[in-house]
């Protein structure tokens, strides 16, 4: 799962204005952590619960998409490299941290025969770019039992969500030129 969002929790928006807590979509990302988390957990009441991954996805998209609207209406414009800034603080400490943990207990506990394709996937996840490799590659997600470990295959997430935030806000910029 990713730690996308900006507003759902109190904090401030591209302006420096006070945002409020909602706790409308804090409770929509818990149930969604909630699903994937029992579903990963093999809760057989939940065999979909990777539609939580969806739900994230779409409530980050809402509330990203929000924030640049918000930035467009207040300034005309949007200010694609502090907005990039934003998201490079806030989620390539937690990001790094876990690709270097990852790492170091890789190097401890698997094969050094496998040792290649975990840290191309390392590089790959923290380049934010995983989910192409991992298409790439053929791997399955949903796997039962995987021939190679990959303790980065869940950073797809990541990945995905990481290129809307490149794609959205030029789409933005382009419109607004056009317009």
């Amino acid at each position: 799962m990713n730690s996308s969002s900006d507003v759902a929790v109190s904090q401030t928006d591209v302006s420096g204005k006070h945002l409020a807590f909602r706790s409308d979509i804090a409770g929509l990302r818990a149930v969604a952590v909630l699903a994937v988390v029992l579903f990963h957990a093999g809760v057989a009441q939940i065999p979909g619960g990777f539609v939580g991954v969806d739900v994230f996805f779409v409530i980050s998209g809402f509330l990203i998409t929000g924030l640049l609207l918000k930035e467009i209406d207040s300034t005309g414009k949007v200010r694609l490299v502090a907005f990039w800034a934003r998201r490079v603080r806030r989620l390539v400490p937690a990001a790094g941290l876990m690709v270097v943990v990852t790492c170091v207990a890789s190097l401890a506990l698997l094969s050094p025969i496998n040792l290649r394709e975990v840290m191309t996937n390392a590089a790959a996840s923290a380049l934010y770019i995983s989910n192409f490799v991992f298409a790439f590659n053929g791997s399955d997600y949903f796997a039962e039992d995987l021939a190679v470990p990959n303790p980065f295959l869940h950073t797809w997430t990541l990945g995905v969500e990481e290129q809307f935030y490149i794609v959205l806000p030029i789409a933005l910029v382009v419109v607004l030129w056009l317009l």
